[in-house]
């Protein structure tokens, strides 16, 4: 695939999700480099969507680690449990918060975040890391974002 994404502009988000991700797939199918596909799958969410952060947290030592993403600086580790990403973590489970202030322990790496889906990709039955995707506006994901982030996330735990 060439290093070009096409995104159709006028298209619903569902649309744009249907039209991006067989290309994300097809970027990531041939390169065996787990860090390069998870940066090529940040950059494309963060151009198709306008997403404010775009990232992966990695399962390491019993840490969340930072890994590959689009946007400022973030929080380098996190604990399980902890915030939005360390409850998907523990949970296994997509967290979907439309308002990040009202989360309960939300940790704030940026204060221009204000609504986040968080979706735990897996390696068999265990998370191996956490896709973190965070808006500047509140209550910006839906039904629609995590259906097509937790397909997304599955064709990447299929290729750990």
């Amino acid at each position: 695939m060439s290093e070009n994404l096409y995104i159709p502009e006028s298209a619903t988000k569902a649309e744009k999700y249907e039209a991006v991700i067989p290309q994300i797939e097809a970027l990531i199918g041939g390169e065996p480099d787990l860090y390069a596909n998870l940066a090529n799958i940040s950059s494309a969410l963060k151009e198709a969507f306008g997403f404010f952060w775009v990232g992966f947290y990695l399962v390491k030592e019993n840490q969340l680690v930072l890994g590959p993403f689009q946007g400022p600086i973030a929080c380098t580790r996190i604990s399980l449990g902890k915030g939005v990403c360390g409850t998907a973590w523990k949970e296994a489970k997509t967290q979907v918060v439309p308002d990040v202030d009202a989360f309960p322990g939300h940790i704030a790496c940026s204060s221009a975040s204000k609504s986040e889906i968080v979706v735990p990709v897996f390696k068999g039955d265990q998370v191996a890391m956490i896709l973190d995707v965070d808006s500047d506006q509140l209550d910006d994901f839906d039904n629609t974002d995590q259906t097509y982030l937790e397909r997304l996330m599955g064709i990447l735990g299929s290729q750990l």
